[in-house]
């Protein structure tokens, strides 16, 4: 099962890139199939098993995903993006968008609404099956270390005050009707102006979808000895006025100074436990008086973590400067 895992993620992976670079004449289930030397019949059998959903409802979705960021963000004429996209006409194009999405593409342009896309299925994950790294490579980069003041912005997101990790967090999610992980990152695939959308539509690779932590009494004791709630969701501008789905939560978050530990790209099958490893040390290690500052553990402050192998491997966690905390001593 795990080679037939791994064969569908290439697929997914193909069909992304065919759809990224238009090139629609080899987005076919006989082209895919012979790429990976099987029958048509047993790869949309194998593609349904491992997915859940036929093959060319995967693409179709998909195509649509990426109809809508170019409505959304383009001034593309919508003749041009059906075209662009494969659609044999402006109506054809039309109808599949509003089935979609429950809104025509001319209205969603001038009024861009969280909607569910369909995000690239992540079929396989050599730590999600508990293989771990594979080859002996290591990597050469160290991991570094450095302070920012990260501006005022706010954050949008669901949260879980009793899970443990990512991979919890989702099986707890998948609980929750209307919080699954398609649901969720759907939405937040959809909406505009995220600050750290680099366009595009994968999780954890260029879709602004972050996790974070929120330091919190409510929350779960977490290994670094205080209280904290897990998060997913997006960074937005500090005036951002859009729609808040229901399930989400939208807060402030004031200008404040962060640390960083960050590792740059790595090979994620070869490296990613050992990458974890050695930012956590890194983390553990890091002498805060020194530095005069320590970390900020107060109600309400948040740590990100930003996860992308191709670019790097990091936690902004936040601190107050130790003089504050004189200064702040010394007036009460």
């Amino acid at each position: 099962m795990f080679e037939w895992q791994k064969q569908i993620q290439i697929i997914v992976d193909e069909i992304d890139k065919c759809i990224k670079y238009n090139h629609d004449e080899v987005l076919t289930l006989q082209y895919l199939s012979h790429k990976l030397g099987y029958s048509e019949f047993h790869t949309t059998r194998k593609f349904k098993e491992i997915t859940g959903m036929q093959f060319r409802d995967y693409l179709r979705h998909r195509k649509l995903a990426f109809t809508l960021k170019e409505v959304r963000d383009s001034d593309k004429s919508m003749l041009d993006i059906a075209f662009t996209y494969g659609f044999s006409s402006h109506e054809a194009f039309t109808r599949a968008f509003k089935k979609a999405y429950g809104i025509t593409p001319s209205k969603y342009r001038k009024d861009p609404r969280p909607v569910v896309l369909r995000t690239k299925i992540s079929a396989f994950d050599r730590y999600f099956f508990g293989l771990g790294e594979i080859g002996m490579m290591h990597s050469t980069d160290g991991i570094q270390i450095y302070f920012i003041t990260i501006p005022a912005h706010k954050f949008l997101h669901i949260k879980n005050y009793e899970s443990n990790g990512y991979w919890d967090f989702w099986q707890k999610q998948n609980q929750i009707p209307g919080q699954d992980y398609e649901t969720i990152c759907g939405l937040l695939d959809s909406i505009k102006g995220k600050l750290d959308d680099r366009g595009g539509s994968e999780i954890n690779c260029g879709s602004g979808q972050i996790m974070a932590y929120i330091n919190d009494p409510k929350g779960r004791l977490c290994d670094w000895g205080f209280l904290r709630t897990e998060c997913w969701g997006v960074r937005l501008p500090s005036n951002y006025k859009g729609e808040v789905p229901p399930q989400m939560f939208l807060i402030d978050i004031p200008e404040a100074e962060y640390i960083v530990f960050e590792h740059g790209p790595f090979q994620y099958e070869q490296e990613n436990c050992s990458v974890e490893q050695k930012i956590e040390t890194a983390m553990a290690n890091f002498d805060y008086a020194a530095a005069n500052c320590c970390l900020d553990t107060s109600p309400g402050r948040i740590m990100y973590f930003y996860y992308n192998p191709e670019q790097y491997f990091k936690y902004i966690r936040p601190i107050q400067n130790l003089k504050e905390n004189v200064s702040t001593s010394n007036e009460t």
